[in-house]
């Protein structure tokens, strides 16, 4: 009996499934599962056929109006998956971005009223339809770049009405963007300036009054905090993470960015799925979270435009077996480029990976990451077709800037090219 479908990409020269187990860690981390001369055929945007593209001739059905693309000379990978930013914001920051050419620091920059608190400032102010409104530019680049699902926080807000205005914006976003957006809460993202003095009490402010708000309206999947050097501590971040997950809220973190925290003991110790950053992890650090099994996600370009003059140590995090994945972090202050195959080029010539480590960090560790390893992040029967034409070989990705990617696929329709 054949396959009904339709929607086909036919004769890639390489098709990058990703197919496999998730998360890969270690030496599978580079494991992109290739199949040449082949074909990928789906039906109502989830896939049925990955193999051979002489066996798709004989096991496809193609209804009278399939969608048919001709990948000869091409490659196709998994959409990537995004799972690290801060897209919903107010204004922007360009001027930091200069001040940091000139010498400044994050520190500094921050420390004089800019950073984070500058745009706090800005978000605060505007509704959630300014908010939609500013991202959606943003999206539209995302999904040019080959971005089929993301990740995005709130955190520019910093109080319960603001922070819920943001989310409530993402969701908006989710329900008319072609891009598939996972959100997150990141209340604790900074000390706001009007509790600078008294901690503490927005600490309890974000377990006792901002969770449960945002739970009881179903807001966020995930809950996440900065846990670093002048932003939260260890025993701060268990503490909400932990309320977030009383709530119903999966834990996530940034850590170790600008120092070596505490982060990754926190990210253990309360099962988080991800810990983000981690420029200044150390060992001791990527054991605890290969003991716990906590992804690591790596944002070279923030690291690249906030010119910290360091990486996170790639090599070693895959070494110990912690499963690395990569996002763009975009965001107004250090995230300026939305494209996934940019953070593949700096992962590659920065970090030290593969081309392929760098390919499944930016589809099925990602995926798994945001807890859709299920349905994305590889090209598998079963799964959502989300796919990347690019043409020519796999390391066209890393010709930053060329236009090497032909088409975007999101569930079984071009919808980039």
């Amino acid at each position: 009996m054949r396959i009904a479908a339709d929607f086909v990409i036919e004769h890639a020269s390489l098709v990058a499934t990703c197919a496999g187990p998730a998360p890969r860690r270690g030496a599978a981390q580079g494991d992109i599962t290739p199949i040449y001369d082949a074909s990928i055929a789906a039906h109502q945007g989830v896939i049925v056929y990955v193999g051979p593209a002489s066996d798709a001739e004989h096991q496809l059905e193609l209804h009278g109006e399939a969608v048919r693309l001709d990948a000869r000379g091409c490659t196709v990978v998994p959409g990537f998956v995004d799972p690290h930013t801060h897209l919903v914001f107010a204004g922007d920051r360009q001027d930091e971005l200069r001040r940091r050419l000139a010498g400044a620091t994050y520190e500094t920059i921050a420390a004089e009223g800019g950073g984070i608190m500058k745009t706090v400032a800005l978000t605060r102010a505007a509704s959630e339809t300014e908010l939609a409104d500013a991202a959606r530019p943003r999206l539209d680049e995302m999904l040019a770049s080959g971005t089929t699902t993301c990740e995005a926080k709130s955190g520019y807000g910093l109080t319960t009405e603001s922070e819920l205005t943001q989310l409530r914006a993402i969701h908006a976003l989710n329900r008319t963007h072609i891009i598939d957006i996972v959100p997150t809460f990141l209340g604790a993202h900074d000390i706001p300036a009007e509790f600078k003095s008294r901690r503490a009490d927005y600490v309890a402010c974000i377990v006792n009054e901002m969770i449960p708000r945002v739970a009881a309206e179903g807001l966020a999947e995930w809950c996440d905090v900065f846990c670093d050097a002048g932003y939260f501590t260890p025993d701060e971040s268990r503490a909400i993470l932990e309320a977030g997950r009383r709530e119903g809220l999966k834990a996530r973190i940034h850590a170790d960015q600008l120092a070596t925290s505490g982060g990754c003991g926190a990210a253990a110790f309360v099962g988080a799925r991800s810990a983000d950053h981690l420029v200044h992890v150390d060992e001791s650090g990527a054991d605890a979270l290969a003991s716990a099994n906590v992804c690591a996600v790596l944002l070279p370009i923030a690291a690249f435009y906030l010119k910290l003059g360091r990486y996170a140590p790639a090599r070693m995090l895959i070494g110990r077996d912690v499963p690395v994945a990569l996002a763009t972090d975009m965001n107004p202050g250090g995230g300026f480029s939305p494209s996934m195959p940019f953070a593949m080029a700096l992962a590659c010539f920065g970090m030290n990976m593969t081309l392929e480590e760098s390919l499944v960090a930016s589809t099925l560790n990602a995926a798994w990451s945001l807890d859709r390893a299920d349905c994305i992040g590889s090209l598998e029967v079963g799964k959502l077709m989300d796919a990347v034409i690019v043409r020519g070989g796999l390391t066209e990705l890393l010709r930053v800037g060329t236009g090497a990617i032909r088409n975007v696929i999101k569930r079984g329709r071009v919808v980039s090219q």
